[in-house]
């Protein structure tokens, strides 16, 4: 019998395997341009946003609450994506059912999906907010680092919510930015800004941390809302298109809770002189 090249290559270790799928999946996911794109935009504004908060309090801004606003304003957005995927949708079923008038629903989300969206959307609020102060009063670059340490909470809330276990390049990712954060809270006050106090500069470093904590709590809430919809028989699947509604709502929910607060704290009143210093530094 001629051997096949499983059984002329007997000893090829299961770990070649995993390697060879996991190139491949990297290689379908570098092929899907919907992926490439969100990518490229998320490096984009984690790089960019911190320094154009951080240069808007640096030319004399102070509006914590406009900050916070200016964090999630870009919401309406989302609308494009969700009007393309309804737009396929809806081609898709004429041609499946033809003879039918069925209407094609806009939005897939259920009543409770959406109230945990929007629950978390007031915690979205709720961190924009605290990042907000954070960057009033820290250097970017520390900054930076404390809010890196969203990931040990991630994981922490993570093994408690869902159940995901720690993994070696986990527990050691973890362990280095709690190394880092500790360090800087052993130098607090060596990297502080020109005219913040000690006490400004310690209140950054704590709503800081708080926000990194708090962002920690929210990835695994969306990922336990979204297997809680799942499980339930005749929902809608966990689709591009869900995840995109889901965002839309957090979007808008934030965006209103840091409406609310700027009409509480009166930053309506912007000048024209302010806008441009936020946007061009």
């Amino acid at each position: 019998m001629e051997e096949t090249p499983a059984q002329a290559q007997p000893c090829k270790s299961a770990g070649t395997t995993h390697v060879a799928q996991s190139a491949g999946t990297t290689r379908t996911t570098l092929r899907n341009p919907l992926l490439v794109v969100n990518f490229v935009l998320m490096v984009v504004a984690s790089a960019g946003g911190p320094l154009f908060l951080r240069a808007y309090f640096l030319h004399g801004g102070a509006r914590k609450w406009l900050s916070a606003f200016l964090q999630t304003a870009g919401f309406p957005l989302l609308l494009v994506p969700l009007c393309v995927s309804f737009s396929r949708r809806r081609r898709r079923d004429r041609d499946d059912t033809p003879a039918k008038s069925s209407r094609t629903p806009f939005f897939l989300m259920t009543p409770r999906l959406l109230a945990a969206s929007s629950a978390i959307g007031l915690m979205t609020g709720l961190d924009d907010l605290l990042y907000a102060y954070g960057l009033a009063y820290l250097p970017v670059s520390t900054s930076s680092i404390l809010i890196s340490t969203q990931l040990a909470f991630t994981a922490a809330f993570a093994l408690l919510l869902v159940r995901q276990r720690f993994t070696a390049f986990s527990v050691n990712a973890v362990a280095l930015l709690s190394a880092g954060a500790a360090m800087l809270g052993m130098n607090a006050g060596g990297d502080r800004p020109a005219g913040v106090s000690r006490a400004q500069y310690g209140a950054g470093f704590a709503m800081t941390l708080s926000a990194a904590a708090l962002y920690g709590l929210v990835l695994p809430v969306m990922e336990l809302s979204q297997a809680r919809h799942a499980a339930r028989a005749g929902a809608a699947a966990v689709t591009y298109t869900l995840v995109i509604e889901m965002q839309l709502v957090i979007g808008l929910t934030a965006t209103i809770f840091s409406v609310v607060g700027m009409l509480a704290n009166n930053d309506l009143h912007v000048s024209s002189f302010s806008l441009p210093i936020f946007l061009f530094g």
